[in-house]
């Protein structure tokens, strides 16, 4: 059988295709990086005072891909995910170590100011947030307050624009002073994706997105991801194997605060390289 040279914690493996890394061995195994990363993270370390929650996770995220990132609930996909946006500085407890880069930038370097970079890595949340605003202006805040538009006629471009990509616009373009507020679960979802785009990110981050819609609404928002993968790079949180496999490119699953396995989403659930992976996967547990 062909041998298929994977990496393992960033060193070059032969793995062939019946071999599986036993559970005690906590190594990244798969391919974590790629060729033209649009972010890259280096030797991430998270502690919440002296616990730590995330061991030496290295992965990057490639152009116009979706990394769906998979596992148990308190493994620490969600912490992850909060450190490519710095959301995790609103923590005070909370300490990162690690190198964090967007575009060969690092994110956490002293010069970088927060607000801009939570405009280029936009963030869309489990439960939809709508402001207490109307639709139109839940769209134009952050244009507004970044300064992308320099009159009110390319303002309502901007808001029409991202709500088209968002694909709301046909449902809501007649009730624009209305409050966001008053959509129906999936449509606030899809106006929080529009308020992320409209202010022109590079990556936007999905922690969750579908947990609180109906399978109807969810539908709508999977095809909505694979539609903005064509202009953006998305990091998807999500408990469902069956979301990942449907909307994501490559997969990463961790276990315990460890990077278990990262790998084309097809690959890692037909054929895991780990044996934590595969125990999640075929339900042992999780």
């Amino acid at each position: 059988m062909m041998e298929q040279t994977e990496e393992i914690r960033g060193e070059k493996s032969e793995t062939r295709d019946w071999e599986v890394v036993s559970r005690e061995d906590r190594r990244t195994v798969g391919i974590p990086f790629v060729d033209n990363p649009r972010m890259t993270c280096r030797n991430i370390d998270v502690y919440y005072g002296d616990e730590q929650a995330i061991q030496d996770v290295s992965v990057d995220i490639g152009n116009n891909e979706v990394l769906s990132m998979i596992g148990p609930s308190g493994c620490g996909k969600s912490t992850f995910l909060r450190c490519l946006n710095r959301m995790n500085d609103t923590i005070d407890i909370c300490r990162i170590t690690g190198e964090i880069c967007l575009d060969g930038m690092d994110i956490y370097g002293g010069e970088i100011d927060v607000v801009p970079l939570r405009a280029q890595i936009g963030m869309v949340f489990q439960k939809p947030n709508p402001f207490p605003k109307s639709i139109y202006d839940n769209v134009a805040y952050g244009p507004k307050i970044h300064g992308l538009a320099a009159n009110k006629t390319d303002l309502d471009e901007i808001v029409e624009t991202s709500l088209k990509k968002a694909g709301l616009w046909k449902e809501i373009k007649d009730r624009m002073d209305q409050p966001g507020t008053g959509l129906s679960g999936g449509q606030q979802q899809r106006l929080c994706i529009a308020r992320a785009i409209a202010v022109s990110p590079e990556v936007i981050l999905m922690d969750e997105p579908c947990s609180a819609l109906d399978p109807i609404a969810t539908a709508h928002v999977e095809d909505l991801i694979s539609e903005l993968r064509k202009q953006y790079s998305i990091v998807i949180v999500t408990h469902s194997m069956q979301q990942a496999a449907r909307v994501s490119q490559r997969t990463a699953y961790f276990h315990l605060g460890d990077l278990i396995e990262v790998g084309e989403t097809e690959r890692v659930f037909t054929n895991p390289r780990h044996q934590l992976t595969e125990d999640y996967i075929t339900g042992r547990f999780g």
